[in-house]
């Protein structure tokens, strides 16, 4: 079975390219959607993080804007929220893969958007596809989101590798800075070329 990383920062259009490789029917593990079910009620996150982040967790969910108010801008109380998450991540990971070996899948995708930035080894993955765009057009779909201001933006920015040193690591190059469909014939190619790969 083939593992493709895919990766690239906020706004790139990531979320665009995953769902793209999920309409040719490539199953994708989507790290941001196993953080909010490990927040959600019942979810193995929700103790530790009230624990160590008191206030944040209420009605048996961890409270995202709590949270975020809690570990933004600040290291310490970030690295302790990565030393909960990044574990209970990998372990779903691990799952996801498991069932997709069973199931006799050929080709499949991590999706994960601090792939460089937590140091995930390179022999984890046949190969790392990043997503770019222009940081004119990052910043501007960025600031379309309910809720983004400049100042979130820029903290957000600052935890994350910059782009062009995310593209100098990638073995595949996705651009998205133009219209949708050049992601679509990007992710057909890379389906073709690894599905077809002995």
């Amino acid at each position: 079975m083939k593992i493709l990383g895919l990766t690239g920062g906020i706004g790139m259009g990531k979320s665009t390219a995953a769902r793209s490789f999920s309409a040719r029917r490539v199953r994708v593990f989507d790290a941001d959607a196993a953080v909010h079910l490990l927040q959600s009620p019942g979810g193995r996150a929700v103790a530790p993080i009230g624990a160590a982040f008191p206030g944040t967790v209420k009605r048996g969910r961890v409270e995202r804007e709590a949270l975020r108010d809690a570990v933004l801008g600040k290291p310490e109380a970030l690295r302790m929220l990565e030393r909960i998450i990044h574990p209970l991540v990998r372990d779903e990971q691990r799952r996801f893969l498991a069932r997709a070996r069973r199931d006799g899948q050929r080709l499949v995708v991590l999706d994960i958007p601090l792939l460089f930035e937590t140091r995930r080894a390179a022999r984890e993955f046949d190969a790392v596809v990043v997503v770019s765009a222009p940081a004119a057009v990052q910043r501007a779909r960025v600031l379309r989101r309910p809720g983004m201001t400049a100042d979130r933006l820029a903290a957000i920015l600052a935890r994350q590798m910059p782009d062009a040193q995310k593209r100098a690591r990638a073995d595949i190059i996705i651009r998205t800075g133009g219209a949708r469909h050049a992601t679509d014939r990007a992710v057909r190619r890379i389906v073709r070329q690894f599905r077809h790969e002995p």
